[in-house]
């Protein structure tokens, strides 16, 4: 185990932290609110801390899987810890543990809340808030990648960070694929600020509401999450949630202007047409009560794209839907966006493996003597994938069941426990009862809290890294 090159990389988080809290600070200046010292004092702590980690330099700067795994999990439950900070010295958010949940659910974009009256906090508290996502999406450690010189052997930080189940180089130097990520990410991200302020968004909003939706996060500055909002703004918001659901790599096939290979990804037609699907059954199965069938259509587009890409935002109450549309909501928090996206969940690659596994068995057990294989674009998926996807359904599935077994000690009624640990491994926010989109996660006590930290954070970082770090053996000498 190579502890300083962990320690070192720990330390360079901090100090990009200290940068990233210093944004909401200014933001504070411009409506002059005295919250925004708390930024500076936090950011300066940070600062101070990992300049002092970092003035040991590594001897051995090899990184291997391993090391990449521990770095991002450790690096995200700081990024955690530290960004929570700025709640609790002002006292917007008085308890550390819901502070803890609030920074925890900003930056693995999950949107799950514990404030009950949102649009009492400061600016600077709700850019902060709604920054975290932004951040989160594309992955904190990426960012650092982008911005600094890097060995090959970051690609290990690349994989472990981002969603899906394999991660591979756009280009040959790891530092220009994260380059070209956040190029990428920051332009769309500009694209939809600059079209909701056309659709007559307050600029404030449209920052923070574009940073959600790039991040697939859900924090919004309103009570009533995006529903106040015109329709334009609605429509566009839906859109752009669809785009950043989707794997980053069929963007960058279009600027290389390679149309055939972006248009044949097998995962963004299975991903556009499972949403379709879902919202032709939501659409029919609430227009007697919507009324309309173009507001039904509205609804039923925002909250299907909202939920399946993991955003969480709401315009409506789905709470007050019937059975049918919760179900088909509730199994779109499974099932999720594309890897290599800014959205959580499984991940529908992985739904086509295990669909395309069954299938074979299927054959198999009809004809003993066929010989199939899984493949994905016309290109066999490789054992190593099938295992490791394998391997991630069984421990999604086991923290999962222990995750629920937890939060049911609080007393709430089973759909709240249930989709309230649904709606945080999965990274989406909202679920159903007490959880809903207008309701949230303060009335749980503070274990149940830790567990939602913990499930979001292992959702987030798609299980392994966090069971690797937890792992007794990780760190026994050999």
């Amino acid at each position: 185990m190579n502890y300083s090159i962990i320690v070192y990389v720990i330390g360079l988080l901090l100090q990009f932290i200290a940068g990233f809290l210093m944004i909401p600070e200014l933001v504070g200046n411009i409506y002059h609110e005295e919250n925004a010292l708390y930024f500076l004092a936090v950011a300066a702590g940070s600062l101070l801390v990992g300049t002092l980690i970092r003035l040991k330099k590594p001897k051995d700067k090899k990184m291997h899987a391993k090391e990449g795994m521990i770095i991002v999990a450790l690096g995200w439950i700081v990024l955690s810890l530290v960004g929570a900070m700025p709640y609790v010295l002002s006292g917007e958010i008085a308890s550390y543990t819901d502070a803890v949940f609030e920074t925890a659910s900003g930056f693995t974009t999950t949107g799950a809340s514990i404030l009950s009256d949102v649009e009492a906090m400061s600016h600077c508290m709700l850019f902060w808030r709604s920054f975290t996502h932004w951040l989160g999406g594309m992955g904190v450690l990426v960012f650092i990648l982008a911005a600094t010189p890097s060995g090959a052997d970051s690609m290990h930080l690349m994989r472990a960070e981002s969603p899906g189940p394999s991660v591979d180089k756009l280009v040959p130097r790891v530092r220009k694929t994260a380059f070209y990520l956040y190029a990428i990410y920051l332009v769309m991200t500009a694209v939809e600020i600059v079209i909701l302020l056309l659709g007559e968004m307050p600029l404030f909003d449209a920052f923070c509401i574009s940073f959600g939706t790039a991040g697939t996060g859900g924090f919004s500055v309103k009570a009533s999450g995006i529903a106040d909002y015109n329709v334009f703004c609605q429509v566009v918001i839906t859109v752009f949630m669809l785009l950043f659901g989707i794997n980053f790599k069929v963007y960058y096939l279009l600027l290389c202007r390679k149309w055939r290979d972006a248009l044949k990804t097998e995962e963004v037609r299975w991903y556009l047409g499972i949403y379709a699907g879902a919202v032709a059954i939501i659409v029919i199965s609430i227009m007697d009560s919507v009324g309309s069938f173009w507001d039904s259509l509205n609804k039923a587009s925002f909250q299907a794209a909202s939920i399946m890409t993991t955003t969480g935002f709401a315009t409506t109450d789905f709470n007050k839907w019937g059975t049918l549309p919760q179900a088909v909501l509730v199994m779109l928090m499974f099932i999720g966006a594309c890897a290599g996206s800014t959205g959580g969940g499984i991940k529908v690659s992985r739904i086509m493996i295990y669909f395309k596994e069954v299938r074979n068995e299927i054959s198999y057990l009809i004809h003993p003597r066929s010989v199939k294989r899984v493949s994905i674009d016309n290109k066999s998926v490789d054992d190593t994938t099938l295992r490791t996807a394998n391997a991630f359904l069984g421990a999604y599935f086991f923290i999962f069941a222990i995750s629920f077994l937890v939060v049911c000690i609080d007393g709430f009624d089973f759909t709240s426990s249930f989709t309230g640990v649904a709606a945080t491994i999965n990274n989406i926010g909202p679920g159903l009862g007490v959880v809903g989109p207008y309701g949230g996660f303060s009335g749980f006590g503070d274990l149940s809290k830790w567990v939602f930290i913990f499930d979001m954070i292992t959702g987030r970082l798609e299980i392994f890294p966090i069971l690797i770090l937890l792992n007794v053996s990780t760190w026994r000498k050999k």
